[in-house]
């Protein structure tokens, strides 16, 4: 029997409430209480480990969903629908114009007032969350908009993961970083000798290695998340798959929605206006990506010669584009670390991501469900 935690249906249910709950806490008489305990620290004084509960939630337990989502990477690059450069453009192309027009939005709302630097913040599309939509209302929709769709997403999250790397490095310790490298392509030497004698202690030799290569990342100065993408990269695929199967309750269950649940513990402003950097990403998320993801993959098919049978229909892709403007939880870690030294901008930015995602879960919920009936009244 299915773990009901495996369903995208319930995760994306998980992480809404999660997400709910964290905002109403923030502004409710229980706010004081619930930032104590998201800003209470523990770990070695003086160290890189000496972190709060937020922070051991954002560079600790997202580091499994990170590990979780690069397993899957590697296997559509290597196996799935990814693995023919043919397959992998139109989706490709897409998710960089679901990229370059969001970032253009912000900019055009945000930069004039000096906030330019929450543009990487609408670039994100969450996997989990649009899955789970499409899974509740996209009954009969063809199975080529949803393999657009994870390609599309999958793509999307490598330019996020290529974002926290880059811009989002401080102070980088290079002896950390080389150490950290070194344990990973340890950690992959040993997946692939799995299965023969001694696999309990490889295991075991395999969980250290995972824990020293994220604990070098940390100490490195860029994003301890990054040690679970490149430990997926590098795992063997089939004990790699095995794992991820195993995290996957827990990722959807615990992981995800601790991460929502703490992200979203901000105040809303009671009195005057909201900021730019709030509207731009409000903005961006569901028109950004909309008009992005539509217009260049409608541009590709042609520019591709795409065989017409071959092609997906404009309203389809419309589909695809609105679920792609769910952000969500790697636009709220993007919010985090653009805004780390600005509280109040940081939590303009959370909002924002908030209200561009709910508007794009609603928008793709209409456009997912017309799509869907027309597809069954056709088949019928």
């Amino acid at each position: 029997m299915t773990h009901p935690l495996r369903s995208p249906r319930l995760a994306a249910v998980l992480l809404l409430v999660a997400a709910g709950c964290g905002l109403a806490l923030a502004n409710s008489p229980a706010s004081s209480v619930a930032f104590a305990v998201q800003h209470f620290s523990f770990g070695p004084a003086g160290t890189p480990f000496a972190l709060d509960i937020g922070a051991w939630i954002a560079d600790g337990l997202l580091t499994l969903f990170f590990f979780t989502v690069a397993v899957e990477l590697q296997f559509e690059l290597t196996a799935g629908q990814l693995r023919s450069a043919r397959n992998a453009l139109l989706p490709a192309i897409a998710a960089a114009g679901g990229v370059l027009v969001p970032i253009v939005v912000y900019l055009a709302v945000a930069a004039p007032s000096g906030l330019g630097r929450g543009w990487p913040v609408p670039t994100a599309t969450d996997i989990a969350f649009a899955l789970g939509v499409l899974a509740v209302f996209g009954r009969g929709l063809p199975a080529r908009v949803r393999v657009f769709l994870l390609a599309l997403a999958i793509l999307d999250d490598i330019i996020g993961i290529v974002f926290i790397a880059v811009l989002f490095a401080r102070d980088v310790n290079v002896g950390m970083l080389l150490l950290a490298l070194v344990l990973v392509v340890a950690f992959g030497v040993l997946s692939r000798a799995l299965g023969g004698r001694g696999a309990r202690a490889i295991v075991a030799a395999m969980i250290v290695l995972a824990i020293g290569a994220w604990a070098a990342m940390l100490a490195s100065g860029v994003h301890a998340t990054i040690a679970g993408v490149l430990l997926g990269l590098a795992a063997s695929q089939r004990p790699g798959m095995r794992v991820a199967h195993v995290l996957e309750p827990w990722v959807n269950g615990v992981v995800l929605p601790l991460f929502a649940l703490s992200a979203a513990l901000v105040t809303i402003p009671r009195t005057g206006s909201l900021s730019p950097v709030f509207w731009g990403i409000a903005i961006a998320l569901p028109v950004g990506k909309l008009i992005g993801i539509t217009g260049t993959a409608l541009l590709a098919q042609r520019v591709l010669r795409v065989a017409p049978s071959d092609r997906i229909r404009f309203a389809d892709l419309l589909a695809a584009a609105a679920l792609g403007g769910i952000g969500f939880t790697v636009s709220l870690l993007l919010a985090g670390l653009a805004f780390a030294d600005a509280p109040e901008l940081r939590d303009q930015a959370v909002l924002g991501v908030l209200c561009g995602s709910l508007t794009a879960l609603v928008v793709s919920a209409f456009v997912v469900s017309w799509r869907a009936r027309a597809h069954r009244r056709q088949s019928a």
